[in-house]
């Protein structure tokens, strides 16, 4: 059994604290909000600050939304810096600037400490399912460690190469993701403004090469019209601007990965920052003046 620190307990981070306490592990947790109840009811012990977080658990897991949230939990006062002895192991689960993970991971090694960035891709649904694919970067001494956590929380688990590389390579899966996204949107929108049924054409592309996860899920979720959020909009556009930076840095250029952004700034202008991101499909329907399931115009 190991004494566990999870910090940021919203849609993710709560089942993924939930299969850890479920593991046997001890779990010492933190939150701006109140605890779940389940997890409150399961044995989860509420630590005040960050810095109390690390002073019980030996391996302390982050998972918050942005850079900067991660920057406040671990650097502010009162934050795991602070909580921190040597030996102990800082994990950042959120999706965030690779660059600036490797600055964190250099002042988490100054106290003595080991640091793993690990994001995560599989949003709600993964993460209840634990069945998150979570890409690493670290020393392999410290992932063998926490592997057995992630093995609670994933599937597809992989170190990747150092710190930074986790995230970079989570940088690169929403750029994917994004972009297939809105190959799916325009496809559905094509074939039901074209007055085929939308849900049978996507039934048809399934059997076929253009067989996706995302075509499935979120095909289903564009012709349904069920866009509560299971990742938000916002926090892919977050993503998406980690990418579109470091390209500009490296002088690289991101075409479609700038239009796919483009059309999450068109759905935040009409309200849509809290949608989930399949709904990119409605900037379309926008600009086409007809939805998916409509009548065809005559």
């Amino acid at each position: 059994m190991s004494k566990v620190g999870f910090i940021g307990l919203g849609i993710m981070g709560a089942p993924m604290a939930a299969h850890i306490l479920k593991g046997g592990h001890a779990l010492y947790v933190h939150d701006i909000k109140p605890l779940p109840a389940d997890l409150a009811g399961q044995g989860a012990v509420t630590c005040g600050s960050g810095r109390e977080v690390a002073q019980q658990a030996d391996i302390v897991i982050i998972m918050v939304p942005d850079t900067p949230h991660v920057a406040a939990v671990l650097f502010d006062d009162g934050g795991v810096a602070q909580g921190l002895t040597s030996g102990k192991i800082v994990v950042d689960m959120s999706s965030i600037s690779p660059i600036e993970t490797k600055q964190f991971a250099f002042k988490i090694n100054a106290l003595g400490c080991d640091y793993l960035d690990a994001p995560v891709s599989g949003g709600e649904v993964g993460a209840r399912a634990a069945s998150l694919t979570i890409m690493v970067g670290g020393p392999e001494r410290a992932f063998a460690l926490v592997k057995p956590l992630f093995e609670l929380m994933g599937k597809n688990i992989t170190l990747v190469g150092g710190n930074g590389d986790g995230q970079t390579t989570k940088v690169a899966n929403q750029i994917i993701v994004a972009l297939i996204i809105e190959a799916v949107g325009e496809a559905l929108l094509f074939a039901a403004r074209m007055g085929a049924d939308p849900a049978k054409v996507r039934q048809a592309l399934m059997g076929g090469f253009a067989a996706s996860r995302i075509l499935e899920v979120h095909g289903e979720r564009m012709i349904n019209r069920t866009f509560e959020p299971g990742f938000r909009i916002e926090l892919h556009q977050k993503d998406l601007n980690l990418a579109l930076s470091s390209a500009r840095a490296m002088g690289l250029s991101l075409p479609n990965t700038a239009t796919a952004q483009e059309l999450f700034n068109s759905c935040t202008a009409h309200g849509g920052k809290a949608w989930d991101h399949s709904a990119l499909v409605r900037a379309l329907e926008m600009m086409a003046n007809y939805e998916i399931g409509a009548p065809v115009p005559q």
